[in-house]
């Protein structure tokens, strides 16, 4: 208990002082992320593997928590993952190859023995495919962090119902070393996980629920699997079906995102990280009582309709499509009832009218 509290405080502050260092060497090397509106450094997910891999490897090495075969296996890794990452934040790596390492790190993790071999092999591809969602949240300031700790906590949570005390302190780990990284990553973002931190963190809780769930009846383990995942699987669902629907292709980025569309409903980049914050929260909660016994398991069915109806009510909000003229009245258009067109701008425009448009009447 009391090596728990002390690792989480270290990690914590680790973080937060080693995100804040690795900022100027960023900006200096042009390691940014440019699809926000400003450039933003992508070194603040080496600050989350560097600290997290530090104290648990630190705590297993005291002998005070020992981590065991599967938390070992997971953070390393985890860790390869992470340098994959790093190399696709320093030379752009394509999507394919970034999925296909992720999967065969995910293939060195999985517990085969007590998933079988059908299910092992499923179990690879969607602690991937979860990887990858997990990446596609950091791309609002704060959005993947703060699912990315609330998931932590809820797997950990599992991890102790079952006395899995390596991948419990592990997780506990780094959802503090995202608590550090989030003081920097809170909007206005400061510096961002990139490639790196979010497929280490995406890779890192679903191989962990993965192998908590391992033996368990595979129904019910894939509903608890989702359940702790909902948000960023949602998230891509979302953006897949809505690429698809649109004609465009899947890999070509665009603010189609959960956090976008909330955007455009008019919330606050802020309101947009506590919503979908809430919404992890709630999923993960439903998984870890079902995990425990403490609900049945069709309480993940609300979760799955929660999660489809938000789908489709987000999905009717309009994100793609150049600047289109819409034909409405003008005042003073004069009494031939003369209809003007107005350019309609959209928000990636970033265009604000700031003197009413007046139209004479010649």
């Amino acid at each position: 208990m009391l090596y728990g509290i002390a690792a989480a405080t270290a990690s914590f502050l680790l973080a937060a002082v080693l995100a804040a260092l690795l900022r100027a060497p960023a900006l200096r090397l042009g390691l940014v992320d440019r699809r926000r509106r400003r450039p933003v450094p992508l070194l603040g997910g080496v600050a989350v593997v560097l600290v997290t891999g530090l104290v648990a490897w630190a705590g297993d090495r005291s002998g005070v928590v020992p981590l065991g075969p599967v938390a070992v296996r997971l953070l390393a890794a985890a860790s390869a993952v992470a340098v994959l990452g790093l190399a696709a934040d320093v030379w752009r790596l394509r999507r394919r190859w970034l999925l296909a390492g992720t999967a065969v790190a995910a293939a060195c993790v999985v517990p085969y023995g007590e998933t079988g071999p059908v299910a092992g092999a499923v179990a690879v591809g969607w602690v991937a495919l979860v990887a990858a969602a997990f990446r596609g949240l950091d791309h609002a300031d704060g959005v993947a962090g703060t699912v990315g700790v609330v998931t932590a906590f809820g797997i950990g949570a599992c991890a102790a119902a079952g006395l899995m005390d390596g991948p419990a302190v592990l997780l506990l780990v780094l959802a503090a070393a995202l608590a550090g990284f989030l003081l920097h990553n809170w909007h206005p973002a400061r510096i961002a996980l990139g490639a790196c931190g979010s497929l280490f963190m995406g890779f890192l809780l679903a191989g962990a629920a993965v192998s908590v769930r391992a033996g368990y009846e595979t129904g019910g383990g894939v509903g608890v699997l989702c359940a702790l995942t909902a948000v960023p699987v949602t998230d891509a669902v979302l953006v897949l079906l809505s690429r698809r629907l649109a004609g465009r292709p899947l890999a070509r980025g665009g603010p189609d995102h959960l956090a976008h569309r909330l955007r455009r409903l008019g919330l606050t980049a802020q309101g947009a990280v506590v919503v979908l914050g809430g919404a992890a929260l709630c999923a993960v909660l439903v998984g870890v009582l079902v995990h425990t016994g403490r609900v049945g398991g069709p309480a993940v069915l609300w979760v799955a309709g929660g999660s489809a109806a938000g789908m489709l009510g987000l999905l009717r909000v309009r994100v793609y499509g150049p600047p289109r003229l819409r034909r409405g009245a003008v005042a003073g258009a004069g009494r031939a009832g003369v209809i003007f067109p107005v350019r309609q701008t959209t928000s990636a425009e970033n265009v604000q009218v700031r003197a009413p448009l007046r139209v004479r009447n010649g």
